[in-house]
């Protein structure tokens, strides 16, 4: 540039697993890093959603199994080690990237992670059993540090998912059941195309969590179906959609604060976010239900953030920060002053005009100004040799001249110099901002999963209404009686009414073989 070579460095490395830029995501899926380790006929799978903080590992004896849990994930991006081999029958896998085979040491894994979180070791987290599923957490989190070139605040911890807690479903029966994707691919007729109603996009990401990991806690399902169950009774679900209607990504957008590369919109999206949460807490408050009560408290209203917030942020600022114009007139005395300087320089310049067309005669002179040559007095060609001696010519164009000023150059000075101030000034108040939203990260991240809950549950009770499904009893006796049973995605699918079913399965009776032609009413 004109001031000199600019600096140039790698800030960021951005893969497929590592995205968070919003316009490079699709809102409602998960964008998961996986990274995956075998040893000694054990299989360790650590996934990383960048974009939540979301870190989980598992760890497994069986290449169907991994086969289930991948067809499951389905990651963006998967790391594996360049001495390992892919076990056979594993589905097809996007962005695999083979690293050294020492990115997967267990000792530099057990130090990487507990330096992350904070600890003396990992036995906190619940994973002293899974070895080999650790070792591949750390490729993975020195692979995150290595592309995000910046702290990870929102890796708070990790968590350990056991086969034991879900329902096995495997990578075939799966893709038959048509969970999220249909046997085309497409997410039309599916059991989310139909059940997923949701008001934002991160509770839509953890319904499809929910359904393609169906839980075996009786306590927690049972916990689910009395606040849905609440909902429907005192019909308190559409005002909670209401609320949540207003709310954004917030879960990603406080990745993005976390990463320090959040903008402004972001910024003003949480804003907004958090001033829905009083009316939010209003419409949760007569409700008891355990869940909901709990979602309410772990939801909060965070006055502090967003009055910060509101302080800092026009209302409607630019995209980008480069420019300036983002933060709000109050926030800071000094930028107040530097922008009152260059905001006063147009009405300078109208006075200049003004007094110089009537000093030198020319009525068509005028004061202007761009990028590259600054501050000018134009005067057509024609009359420019009639200008004072004071006049030093700046430019020449095709029919006019352009000059400066003693005068005019001083001006100059000093409102560039108070634009580039000013603009420098607010990139570190700005940056600033962001420090203090990530303090907060912690209990910002507490709320956004709790809102992601709400707002589930609360689509369940609509779909209840909407669709007419009741909630199952379930019990410890070994079986399954449905009565008047609907399948959910052909009903919604055909014109014609669906006929409902009788199904008993029970101690002698494990499996039906259902025969007859095409369309002659098997489903």
């Amino acid at each position: 540039t004109s001031k000199g070579p600019v600096e140039r460095r790698v800030v960021r490395v951005v893969t497929p697993g590592t995205v968070t830029d919003e316009a490079l995501l699709e809102e409602r899926r998960d964008n998961l890093l996986a990274a995956l380790y075998e040893h000694e006929g054990q299989f360790g799978l650590a996934t990383l959603d960048l974009g939540s903080g979301r870190f989980i590992l598992q760890q497994m004896d069986r290449g169907e199994a991994l086969a289930g849990e991948l067809e499951r994930l389905r990651p963006a991006e998967l790391l594996i080690s360049e001495a390992q081999q892919l076990p056979a029958g594993l589905p097809e896998l996007r962005g695999v990237c083979r690293l050294p085979a020492w990115h997967f040491d267990p000792e530099t894994a057990q130090r990487l992670l507990s330096s992350q979180f904070g600890t003396r070791d990992l036995s906190g987290f619940g994973c002293s059993d899974h070895p080999v599923a650790v070792a591949a957490a750390g490729c993975l989190l020195q692979y995150v540090q290595h592309t995000q070139r910046s702290l990870l605040p929102h890796l708070r911890g990790i968590s350990v998912e056991r086969r034991s807690e879900a329902i096995i479903i495997d990578a075939a029966t799966r893709r038959n059941l048509e969970l999220e994707h249909s046997l085309s691919g497409r997410s039309q007729h599916t059991l989310t195309g139909i059940m997923d109603r949701t008001r934002t996009a991160m509770g839509s990401r953890l319904l499809r969590r929910w359904v393609n990991r169906p839980l075996r806690d009786v306590r927690r399902l049972s916990e689910r179906y009395d606040a849905i169950r609440q909902l429907l009774e005192q019909g308190a679900w559409q005002g909670i959609r209401e609320e949540l209607q207003g709310v954004g990504d917030v879960e990603r957008i406080l990745a993005r604060v976390a990463l320090r590369s959040a903008r402004p919109r972001d910024l003003t999206t949480l804003r907004d976010s958090l001033g829905r949460l009083p009316a939010l807490q209003n419409r949760l408050e007569p409700l008891d239900a355990p869940l909901l009560r709990q979602l309410a408290a772990e939801a909060g209203i965070h006055p502090e953030i967003h009055a910060l917030l509101q302080r800092a942020l026009i209302e409607n600022p630019p995209m980008l920060l480069r420019d300036g114009g983002v933060l709000a007139q109050g926030y800071d005395r000094e930028l107040d002053e530097l922008r009152d300087l260059s905001r006063n320089a147009d009405g300078f310049l109208l006075r200049l005009e003004a007094r110089e067309r009537e000093q030198t005669g020319i009525a068509n002179l005028k004061v202007g100004y761009n990028r590259v040559h600054g501050y000018y007095i134009e005067i057509s060609r024609s009359r420019s040799d009639n200008v004072p001696a004071e006049y030093v010519r700046r430019q020449t164009l095709k029919g006019a001249e352009r000059f400066i000023t003693p005068e005019l150059k001083k001006f100059e000075n000093q409102v560039l110099s108070a634009k580039e101030r000013s603009l420098a000034l607010e990139k570190k108040l700005y940056d600033e901002l962001l420090e203090q939203l990530a303090s907060a990260i912690a209990a910002l991240q507490t709320c956004a999963d709790a809102l992601s809950a709400l707002d589930v549950i609360a689509n369940l009770a609509e779909r209840a209404e909407r669709l007419d499904l009741v909630a199952p009893e379930l019990t410890d006796t070994l079986g399954v009686h449905i009565r008047a049973g609907r399948h959910p995605v052909v009903e919604q699918v055909n014109d014609t009414p669906f006929v409902a079913n009788d199904v008993d399965f029970d101690e002698r009776r494990r499996i039906l073989v259902i025969t007859g032609p095409n369309m002659g009413g098997k489903s």
